[in-house]
């Protein structure tokens, strides 16, 4: 599975409208206060002009086409109003727009990321079941009862606790002594003084005549001194 997403550069380049578009609003509205505060401006300079109510006739028509002047330039100052309203309405519209097209590139992506996860999500899952079936396997094949997770021999494979590996070698260790012969020490003694009896009289047979003649002289003399 493509991890990356190939609209990417179309959603940065939808988010950059949008910013664009953004900012052109901003700077409508600022508009928009411009022109309000150009209307009071012009309003207070017309409410200021009052007509003159005496003076010469050139006078007067000089002061009326003055205020005549200031009311074209306060008609002005609205209508730049209402332009920079209609303005800012358009570019309201255009930053829509783009937030909506932004918007579409942009579930895409979170439909891609969702899918990713989820992939990524089932591979872990077989990985993990596949580990559990190998796990299985090798425990099954070392002895080990998957079931309950014990080892069929606790004293060779060391699992289970170290009571319990103590108990094993204790019943162990009884077995070994329970087969093994009782040696009784009385019965040693005289399993060895009988073979040396034994190995003397063979001793004396193999010697021959001559020394039992020389065993016969030997008690004759000690049988004389006595």
């Amino acid at each position: 599975m493509n991890r990356l997403f190939r609209l990417g550069p179309v959603l940065r380049a939808r988010k950059a409208q949008e910013d664009a578009a953004r900012g052109a609003v901003l700077q409508s509205r600022q508009e928009i206060l411009h022109a309000q505060a150009l209307v009071k401006r012009r309003q207070l300079e017309l409410a200021g002009a009052d007509a003159p109510t005496e003076g010469t006739a050139r006078a007067m028509v000089a002061s009326m086409v003055a205020r005549q002047s200031m009311a074209a330039v306060l008609s002005g100052a609205h209508r730049l109003v209402t332009d920079a309203e209609e303005l800012a309405l358009e570019k309201q519209a255009v930053l829509a727009d783009a937030a909506k097209r932004r918007r579409a590139v942009e579930s895409m992506a979170e439909r891609h990321a969702e899918a990713v996860r989820s992939h990524d999500l089932r591979t872990e899952q077989n990985t993990l079941d596949e580990m559990a079936v190998t796990s299985k396997a090798r425990n099954a094949a070392r002895g080990i009862d998957a079931a309950r997770e014990q080892r069929s021999n606790v004293l060779r494979h060391g699992n289970g606790t170290a009571l319990d590996r103590e108990d094993a070698a204790r019943r162990t260790a009884n077995s070994v002594a329970a087969q093994r012969a009782v040696v009784n020490l009385g019965d040693a003694r005289k399993v060895i003084d009988a073979s040396r009896s034994t190995l003397a009289l063979a001793a004396k047979r193999d010697a021959g005549p001559a020394e039992l003649s020389d065993e016969g002289i030997a008690d004759e003399v000690t049988g004389s001194r006595a």
